[in-house]
């Protein structure tokens, strides 16, 4: 099916939702016809984009990320913005396959039209995100949404990439504390520019606040990401909606503060200039295993390197050089 980049643009930017999906799909493709028409598509709202604050929420399994964002959510579009939520849901490694139960899982927010929630397969990619979730926060910003959400799959080490295409990064964790925060990642906190102790509620309700005093203690050990900001730690309970507010506001101080520094618009270049690397290693890898000279001796050199015959290294210099001189 042919797809008209130019006239799908118009209907993103006059915020029709049906186009917004329709564009997202259409990035998400692998189809090389496709991939053309999104560049095309993506050339004509670039204009256009920019004008949201970016969070990315990551956190522990079973810290409420969903439940979390649904009450962050319908706090957001509440103050009168349009709030765009980027779920990233994991694939399976053997099947590829992949639940996309997000809207099943903010049920609420889902049939709020202030609001649009976009489940994508992470398709495995490296970094807890799909690989073109940077190109969906644009069509989202072109299409007028205002706050542009990215949910990761979970916390590891390969989820900071999160941090690359964002303005502020959440660390969502649960009441525990003390030795659980020796089982987090340390790059994972040091890039955090705000964590949040959800499921402060009921009999947690003070072991949140003791976490929270905890998590505080803890982050003195570590170097901050911003010289100008002190990373806060708040709690807040998402199924009673407490303390959401508080996480709203704090990221609208995030932004002031980053804004009086210069440091929010030089983040964002840096993210662009790391993007545009990270399209050219993906590209020039597709495109060398897609070249015949290299397709030939692939089985040969992989049979090689399995058996203990050829170094990896050595294999690899020398499909370099078929692929150089094809």
């Amino acid at each position: 099916m042919s797809v008209d980049p130019i006239a799908l643009a118009k209907g993103v930017l006059a915020g029709d939702r049906r186009s917004v999906a329709r564009a997202i799909t259409l990035i998400e493709s692998t189809r090389v016809d496709h991939r053309e028409a999104a560049e095309a598509l993506l050339h004509e709202i670039l204009p256009h984009s920019g004008r949201s604050i970016r969070v990315g929420i990551t956190g522990v399994p079973g810290a409420g990320k969903s439940t979390f964002i649904e009450a962050f959510g319908l706090h957001v579009v509440e103050q009168g913005h349009k709030l765009a939520v980027l779920a990233v849901d994991p694939s399976s490694p053997r099947t590829g396959g992949s639940i996309l139960g997000d809207k099943t899982r903010m049920e609420e927010l889902s049939r709020d039209i202030r609001a649009f929630i976009r489940p994508s397969p992470s398709s495995c990619t490296l970094g807890g995100v799909a690989r073109r979730t940077r190109e969906a926060m644009l069509v989202c910003e072109a299409a007028g949404f205002d706050v542009v959400v990215v949910e990761t799959v979970g916390v590891g080490q390969s989820e900071t990439a999160v941090a690359d295409m964002v303005d502020m990064f959440l660390l969502l964790l649960v009441p525990g504390g003390g030795d659980e925060l020796q089982g987090i990642k340390k790059g994972i906190v040091e890039l955090a520019d705000a964590i949040v102790v959800n499921k402060a509620d009921g009999d947690l309700a003070q072991a949140a606040k003791r976490a929270a005093q905890d998590y505080s203690n803890a982050l003195h050990l570590l170097t901050p990401a911003s010289a100008a900001w002190a990373v806060p730690v708040l709690t807040c309970s998402a199924l009673e909606r407490a303390g959401v507010a508080d996480v709203w506001s704090t990221i609208g101080q995030y932004r002031d503060t980053m804004q009086g520094c210069g440091r929010f618009s030089g983040r964002r270049a840096e993210q662009a200039q790391a993007w545009m690397w990270n399209e050219i290693a993906e590209t020039l890898l597709q495109t060398l295993k897609d070249d015949n000279a290299v397709a030939a001796l692939l089985p040969t050199l992989e049979r090689q390197v399995t058996s203990g015959l050829m170094a990896p290294t050595v294999a690899a210099r020398r499909l370099v050089h078929a692929f150089r001189h094809n």
